[in-house]
């Protein structure tokens, strides 16, 4: 048996920010409580979405107590200004950080017996579904619009801990490509990496199957084809990596990730290293490690990369094709190619040991040792 769990509606292209106000009227929502990355009140993005709202006289108040990392405090404040607010949905306007907080807070208010966030951590029996959330995203690789996951920091216990529930799944997604245009090189690369991430992640996972495999191979190739050219603020290719990192967030949100994932969530709990710069540095050589748990996967993975003659390819030909594909397109958009100048020697078994706690873990096609992490990590020092 699988499930797969999607949002109620969604909406696709540029502009489509003006739908809002519709959505909030036929649902019967009175007021907003908005979820907002600091940063894009400061440079006027989050302003697009405000403006909507003044033009429809709905009401709302705004909650930009967010940092890229989110943490428990950050949720606490959140849940406080929530239940002040008097809100009856919540609008996310951000990256995975806000729409992180926008969940936790959601299901907090609808779930008060889980106030101890921590309580959160892995698959949370909720009863209720959270404060209906309409989420907008301005980065183009989370897909936490789509997904039924969040991320929140124990900033005390240097660590990350993931939350799966069906709950938080925002009721609907606007996937505007303008609201993510004024990203900057570095934030649309690492971004758009992650994306890749969660769709070879995805498409690799224990988990797997032919509902999700359609997902992200599409996914795999929308992003490999797109990337270049949003990082160069091409429209085309923002509005491929709007699209294709939605995918990827139907498929991954369902089946689970592997331990790119474990491995990154240690490094930002650590040294609060950007997600997707993490995932993209470690994903090429994780891809090697896994490989031999991976069927003709790699093959698939190559051909939807753009790589030409796979079907001729020896398996260890196509294997490597795939590895070498996403670390050209890494190495094109400006990721670091290492971990040298992040990880400190004697981080290295904490890390690992965090890796092996995460919730990302038991989905990696080959089960790893402790052993099997620190010697992946430091073959990136």
């Amino acid at each position: 048996m699988a499930r797969i769990v999607l949002n109620e509606t969604s909406y696709h292209g540029a502009g489509c920010i003006a739908e809002i106000p519709g959505e909030v009227k036929r649902r019967g929502f009175k007021k907003a409580f908005v979820c907002v990355d600091p940063d894009l009140v400061k440079l006027g993005i989050a302003k697009k979405v405000l403006d909507v709202l003044d033009g429809a006289a709905l009401e709302y108040d705004v909650f930009c107590d967010i940092k890229p990392n989110p943490t428990i405090e950050n949720v606490q404040a959140g849940v406080a200004a929530c239940k002040k607010s008097k809100a009856d949905c919540i609008v996310a306007i951000g990256g995975g950080s806000a729409m992180d907080t926008a969940k936790a807070v959601g299901i907090i208010i609808n779930n008060p017996e889980y106030a101890d966030v921590r309580s959160l951590e892995g698959v949370a029996p909720t009863k209720k579904p959270c404060l209906p959330i309409i989420a907008v995203p301005t980065t183009a690789g989370t897909a936490a619009e789509v997904t039924v996951n969040y991320v929140i920091t124990d900033a005390q216990k240097k660590r990350k801990f993931v939350c799966v529930d069906v709950h938080d799944i925002p009721v609907v997604a606007i996937v505007d490509s303008d609201m993510m245009s004024t990203m900057p090189k570095g934030l649309t690369a690492s971004t758009g990496m992650d994306a890749l991430t969660h769709a070879i992640e995805g498409y690799i996972t224990k988990g797997a199957w032919e509902m999700t495999d359609m997902f992200h191979l599409k996914a795999i190739e929308i992003i490999s084809k797109s990337l270049r050219g949003a990082v160069n603020n091409e429209k085309a290719g923002r509005e491929g990596m709007a699209l294709g990192q939605y995918i990827a967030g139907m498929g991954f949100s369902n089946v689970g990730l592997g331990i790119v994932h474990s491995m990154a969530h240690a490094l930002g709990a650590v040294y609060d290293t950007p997600h997707g710069v993490a995932n993209a540095i470690l994903l090429p050589t994780v891809m090697a490690y896994n490989a031999e748990a991976t069927g003709e996967k790699y093959r698939d993975i190559a051909k939807a990369m753009g790589v030409v003659g796979t079907e001729k390819m020896s398996q260890a030909e196509y294997r490597k094709a795939a590895c070498d594909a996403v670390a050209a397109l890494s190495k094109d958009v400006g990721i670091p190619q290492d971990l040298k100048g992040i990880v400190k020697e004697e981080d290295v078994d904490f890390l690992a040991q965090s890796a092996m706690d995460d919730a990302c873990r038991p989905g990696n096609p080959k089960d790893p040792t402790k052993d099997d992490i620190i010697a992946l990590y430091k073959s990136l020092m």
